[in-house]
């Protein structure tokens, strides 16, 4: 099980195109397994009798067991092997979507739902941890947006499953659940059986020799000397926290609600729900690898945030306060080239970046800690918002301002280059 106190093992030239494949494909599941749910949102709270709050409730707890999860798992990972992390993590939250499908309560939903979120908290910092080590640095940002591109292959595959199953075939809101979890159980095996717990990329191994004479033997210890204090405490990490904060809280606002709001306050209907959502992770597949693209020559990350920040900030608020059907496809396709999915590869880099290597899972697990924060509160405050004022435009109007804040917040905190010293 303690597989990350062997010594990294050299790799080809291709082995992170595996790494990246097999990332890619986790993140599908990861992102369908979610949102298979909001399409069904009205359809379940028929069912159970909930208020638009009562299903926001349920989004918010499935994050906050994911968030809560974040830094105690990816500490686990560095310290006990990321692969077997990540395998435990994918048996549990893919039993648990099928257990989603069985149950009878609403309670019992909201339990399971908490159980496949910790599930969940295995991937994110094991998993860029994996990535980062494999993939050549001149390539980090691309190879981490196509990545993360999984994340909008499975926002659209869930939205249109449940809308083309419940929605337009009539079929109870269990099946999409069923369909999803067996192949996530799979797919956390193959994380432990084909990939390699710790790699010397080639560009790194002419290097590995003079390290290891450099290096004391406590220096070598992953597991040792992970702070939290020290990584909170850089001003450029928790420049890239809050600024992931805004960005997820608006993300989860949109992909969360978007189906219902087009339901319920612009007359949209049947299948039309998922295709009409599913543009923004469409959108976010080629504003992603584009900008990834850009990052990775210019090498300036700031620059790229003043660019997408306020284009995703304007559509995030025009979703809401357009009116034409026409124009509404053209802000939800604005948002997705410029917003979350698009930034996320950047500032995931930028955070490798800036993160000591010993415990760059833990950093990563803290990043995306801050960040799903958002996400726990957006689907509730949103739907809270609804109920009492009887439109969800304002909550739209609430994550646009946050993401002015943590553009600001940006701006005056981070730094372009990282430094030398370790943490």
């Amino acid at each position: 099980m303690f597989l990350n106190k062997k010594e990294a093992v050299s790799v080809s030239n291709k082995y992170w195109i595996r790494v990246v494949a097999l990332s890619f494909v986790g993140w599908i599941l990861m992102y369908a397994t979610r949102t298979i749910f909001n399409p069904l949102m009205p359809v379940i709270g028929e069912e159970f009798g909930l208020s638009n709050a009562d299903l926001g409730l349920a989004n918010s707890i499935f994050f906050l067991t994911y968030a809560i999860a974040q830094i105690p798992l990816g500490a686990l990972g560095d310290k006990i092997g990321r692969r077997f992390v990540i395998m435990i993590g994918f048996l549990l939250f893919g039993a648990m979507t099928y257990a989603t499908g069985l149950a009878t309560t609403f309670v019992m939903f909201l339990f399971i739902r908490a159980v496949a979120g910790i599930g969940q908290g295995s991937y994110y910092g094991p998993q860029y941890a994996l990535s980062t080590e494999a993939i050549p640095t001149r390539r980090l940002t691309l190879g981490t947006a196509i990545i993360n591109s999984g994340m909008a292959f499975g926002t659209s595959g869930g939205f249109l499953l449940s809308s083309y199953l419940v929605l337009e075939n009539g079929e109870h809101w269990s099946r999409p659940f069923f369909i999803m979890g067996v192949p996530t159980m799979i797919i956390g095996l193959l994380f432990f059986f084909v990939l390699k717990e710790k790699v010397v990329r080639p560009e790194d191994q002419g290097n590995l020799q003079d390290q290891a004479k450099q290096s004391k033997p406590e220096e070598n210890d992953d597991s040792s000397n992970i702070s939290l204090k020290a990584i909170f405490g850089n001003k450029s990490l928790l420049a890239a926290f809050i600024l992931c904060f805004v960005s997820i809280y608006a993300n989860f606002v949109v992909l969360t609600w978007l189906p219902t709001f087009l339901i319920e306050e612009r007359g949209f209907v049947g299948s039309s729900v998922g295709f009409i959502s599913s543009l923004v992770p469409w959108a976010s597949i080629p504003g992603a690898l584009f900008f990834a693209s850009r990052a990775d020559k210019l090498g300036s990350t700031k620059k790229l945030v003043y660019i997408l920040m306020p284009l995703a900030l304007i559509s995030v608020f025009s979703i809401a306060f357009v009116t034409n059907r026409t124009l509404l496809i053209g802000m939800l396709v604005l948002y997705g080239f410029t917003g979350k999915l698009a930034m996320d590869p950047i500032l995931v880099a930028y955070v490798s970046k800036h993160a000591p290597r010993k415990s760059l899972g833990t950093a990563l697990s803290a990043y995306n800690f801050v960040g799903m924060s958002g996400a726990i509160s957006a689907p509730y405050v949103t739907g809270y918002l609804a109920d009492k004022l009887g439109s969800m435009q304002i909550g739209f109007y609430v994550a646009a301002v946050m993401m002015i804040v943590g553009l600001i917040a940006f701006a005056l905190m981070a730094k372009e280059t990282s430094k030398t010293e370790t943490l």
